[in-house]
């Protein structure tokens, strides 16, 4: 029972944490838009995370048993 009581406790504050951090965002017109992220990346960091997404495209469900 005190296992049940503490993960929803963790649940809890994490939702109320989620919901803080929006209300402070609007608050402060605070804008979140993942297009802004990779404006700032380089030219190096794009191609990784095109090579990450590629492979993980192409192995997706192939896990050897």
């Amino acid at each position: 029972m005190t296992m049940w009581i503490w993960a929803g406790g963790c649940i809890v504050f994490l939702l109320a944490m989620g919901y803080l951090a929006d209300r402070i965002a609007l608050r402060r017109e605070i804008e979140f838009n993942p297009e802004d992220g990779i404006k700032n990346a380089t030219d190096a960091e794009r191609i990784y995370v095109e090579n990450y997404l590629n492979e993980t495209k192409n192995n997706n469900n192939n896990i050897p048993l």
